[in-house]
């Protein structure tokens, strides 16, 4: 169990000492917690840090709220469905060339299901449209319009707008490091601030490392860029073996390092501080570049939010990218980058790349932020994915097949889902597909053709009757599949 410190928030330290009761056995599995105003006097606490203790406890899968009956304890997650298998000797044949079979194919046929309502989708990592501010953000841009219908007369040349700068560097402390607006480059969500980030820093014919499993975007730029990848073997909780890493530096001269370090897609960790620093020690002892790809990270489950690799950043070789396109519409398109020594050289790079980011998208997103809106929002967007996480993980855990496992997810709003080696994911995708089911097979996640018999889902949907009979029916498609 993690202790919560004196520095941790007061609802945090309430909720580790509930924890503790749990796993110490004074509270057992069915049993009634005690009330909101007995945990109060207990703790000689407000009622309001006692809920919120509660709701994080919830979130985290100890205890489940029944209208009119109060908390009552649960096994955790971690108790009820075992987590991904970590086996390294999967990869002690390294390969360094990209090989994708099949992900152009996939992702062209994932792209038109996504557009069809009648279709289950499981497949992107996007949330219901009615959970995003949309009333809100249109209403800014209606203020715009009127106040500057002028506006959009003129490009925003890198590094971006200004005012919205100036909010992501106000949100910096957040993130573990300190940073002012003239070092943020905007860009076109956080797949083209990668992008940039590796040409920056490396050449088509380098090497670069990336987790395995990743996501198959990096994937896809790293390959369409010439570059060659090597895998490391990524634990679903602590993330890259930095042993083989540092091996992998040694042997193959890695010009970058692209890391997802929170709310990991698709395993969905938050890589523990004393990881983040170890990585971001080791390649600095080797002057290896740091991508980080923190799309998700404002959705950790806990909080405060989690730091990132840039906050043990000393030699500014660490690239933090990011954008708002998981908490807000996705279609704004704002997303940015702090390149640390690589700024003026991401800068160019933008400019050749796209000449500028959508004026109105940016003077939206920075308003909206300006407001105070934001950090309220994402507070509700926490919440929700927490909760729809946790039913699709126990659907999954209760039609899929004997021996499945399920990712214990820090944040975010994917599951990776491990079935049983006979289970061929892409013979599972195919089949779904038929019963307009979207879901993405394990093999887009590596070059190699690894992860074979595992998928990603997203939980991000409103949750239904109909995810559910969707989810009944791909466990019994895994059940009728031929074996491998």
């Amino acid at each position: 169990m993690a202790t919560a410190s004196a520095s941790s928030p007061l609802y945090s330290q309430v909720a580790e000492s509930v924890i503790e009761r749990i796993e110490n056995g004074t509270l057992r599995a069915g049993e009634k917690a005690p009330s909101l105003r007995r945990l109060s006097a207990q703790k000689r606490v407000s009622v309001s840090t006692a809920l919120q203790a509660y709701m994080s406890l919830e979130s985290r899968g100890y205890l489940e709220a029944r209208p009119k009956s109060g908390f009552f304890v649960r096994l955790p997650f971690a108790s009820l469905i075992p987590e991904p298998a970590f086996d390294k000797t999967r990869f002690d044949k390294a390969r360094t060339q990209p090989h994708l079979p099949g992900t152009n194919e996939i992702l062209a046929t994932i792209g038109a299901i996504v557009r069809d309502p009648s279709c289950v989708p499981f497949a992107a990592g996007c949330a219901s449209p009615e959970l995003f501010p949309n009333r809100a953000m249109n209403l800014i841009v209606r203020r715009i319009v009127n106040r500057q219908p002028l506006h959009s007369a003129n490009y925003e040349f890198p590094p971006g707008i200004e005012a919205l700068r100036r909010q992501i560097a106000r949100r910096s402390p957040d993130v573990g490091c300190g940073f002012a607006a003239e070092d943020v480059v905007i860009t076109c969500g956080t797949l083209e601030a990668v992008n940039l980030s590796l040409r920056a820093v490396a050449k088509p014919g380098d090497v670069v490392a990336v987790e395995s499993p990743t996501y198959f975007g990096i994937l896809g730029a790293a390959a369409a860029l010439g570059m060659k990848i090597v895998e490391i073997p990524t634990h679903p909780q602590e993330g890259m073996d930095l042993d083989r890493l540092e091996s992998a530096i040694r042997k193959h001269r890695i010009k970058a390092c692209i890391t997802m370090s929170n709310c990991h897609n698709p395993l969905g960790y938050v890589l523990p501080d004393r990881s983040k620093k170890a990585l971001a020690d080791l390649t600095a002892r080797h002057n290896v570049a740091v991508i980080e790809d923190d799309v998700y990270g404002d959705l950790t489950y806990d909080t405060p939010r989690a730091g990132t690799v840039k906050s043990f950043d000393r030699k500014g070789l660490v690239l933090l990218c990011s954008s708002f396109s998981k908490t807000l519409p996705p279609g704004y398109r704002v997303g940015w980058v702090m390149p640390g020594r690589f700024r003026a050289e991401v800068e160019r790079l933008k400019f050749l790349s796209s000449v500028a980011t959508s004026t109105l998208s940016q003077m939206t997103v920075a308003e909206f932020l300006s407001s105070g809106g934001y950090d309220r929002h994402v507070k509700r967007l926490r919440s929700a994915f927490a909760g729809r996480v946790d039913n699709v993980r126990q659907a999954i855990s209760r039609y899929f097949p004997e021996g499945t496992r399920i990712s214990r997810p820090a944040g975010g709003l994917l599951l990776w889902v491990e079935m049983p080696p006979k289970i061929d994911a892409l013979r599972l995708y195919q089949a779904a597909l038929t019963e307009r089911i979207a879901i993405l097979p394990g093999r887009i996640f590596t070059p190699s053709n690894r992860f074979r018999n595992c998928i990603r889902i997203n939980c991000g949907q409103t949750w239904s009757e109909a995810h559910e009979r969707a989810l009944l029916k791909l466990g019994r498609l895994c059940e009728n599949l031929p074996s491998k």
